[in-house]
């Protein structure tokens, strides 16, 4: 996509951006996978600006995705041991299907790359078919399942899929 940049979000100022976007994003495309109950609890547990400035201080970052003044999504990350660990990759509902997800994979496969990392991991809703449809054209393969009690009475039901780094290059290439 022309025109599409990477900002960090580092700052009170942009992580609060990245809020407004997990909470409209959330909202629109959640409910009806996992419900509002359970949108409403993940958004204040995981994507509330004191969820991410803790997440911040484990090593995760986040980063706002941008085309000229429009903020288009945003994703966090965080560099473990062999793998780069993608937490979050959430693109706002008018720009998805253009490549967003691709470039964004694009770039984080290069800094795992330069970071000398092997793959790139992720967990995504087993009932969040688009997503799963997009990582599998990327080259990612389901490696397990993992069902996840996050508190409140709510689970995280999750495929874990993963990619070579290697072929995840060759294919956003």
């Amino acid at each position: 996509m022309d025109g599409l940049s990477f900002v960090i979000a580092d700052t009170e100022e942009t992580l609060e951006a990245v809020e407004r976007l997990a909470y409209e994003i959330w909202n629109e495309h959640f409910p009806s996978i996992i419900g509002q109950a359970q949108v409403d609890y993940m958004l204040e547990k995981f994507s509330s600006l004191a969820a991410m400035q803790n997440f911040q201080k484990e090593g995760y970052m986040f980063y706002i995705m941008k085309s000229e003044s429009h903020h288009l999504g945003y994703f966090s990350y965080k560099l473990e041991k062999k793998m780069l660990i993608l937490s979050k990759l959430y693109v706002h509902a008018d720009h998805r299907g253009k490549g967003i997800a691709r470039e964004t994979m694009k770039f984080m496969g290069a800094i795992a790359k330069k970071e000398g990392k092997l793959t790139v991991r992720l967990t995504v809703n087993r009932d969040n078919l688009g997503s799963i449809q997009a990582y599998e054209k990327m080259g990612f393969e389901k490696i397990s399942e993992v069902v996840m009690d996050i508190g409140g009475g709510f689970v995280m039901d999750d495929f874990v899929m993963s990619v070579a780094i290697d072929k995840l290059i060759s294919f956003t290439k």
